[in-house]
């Protein structure tokens, strides 16, 4: 098993902290320069540069290299959360999606581990809003990636 993401603050970043605190690969593909909200993404995430690339780009890369993405939003899909939804069905790719409203933490770490074993998946993309949209993204995600990542050692 292998969580990708693009390494953005909030549902990106807590997916890949879960997984490198339970030693399971990492990565993902994020924006050339290493690009977040926040400045350059830490060296220590180990995601790849998409060169020449933004944010769209490395979004549709992620997708492409899954072989399925959770999207975890918080009332309804918008921006960032909202295209990777699109690029799944462009890419006929399977999505998850985890409404933080309406669905526990606990219930979404058991829709994750059912999603992976459905669709047999190796590498799991996560994604999600920003921190500046969304201020529980990076701990609701990080709560549920832990047990999901506990349930795959």
């Amino acid at each position: 098993m292998k969580i990708i993401s693009g390494a953005q603050t909030g549902v990106d970043r807590a997916a890949l902290d879960a997984a490198l605190t339970a030693n399971i690969p990492a990565g993902g593909w994020c924006p050339a320069g290493r690009k977040a909200e926040d400045g350059t993404i830490p060296e220590h995430y180990p995601v790849i540069e998409l060169p020449g690339s933004g944010y769209r780009q490395r979004t549709r890369q992620n997708v492409a290299d899954s072989d399925g993405t959770v999207i975890i939003y918080f009332g309804y899909p918008s921006g960032g959360t909202e295209l990777t939804i699109s690029f799944c069905i462009e890419q006929k790719k399977p999505y998850l999606l985890i409404d933080t409203e309406v669905v526990s933490q606990q219930q979404a770490a058991q829709r994750i581990m059912d999603f992976i074993e459905r669709f047999k998946v190796s590498v799991l993309n996560a994604a999600g809003p920003r921190a500046s949209g969304e201020a529980d993204a990076y701990p609701y995600t990080l709560a549920v990636m832990n047990t999901v990542c506990r349930e795959l050692e």
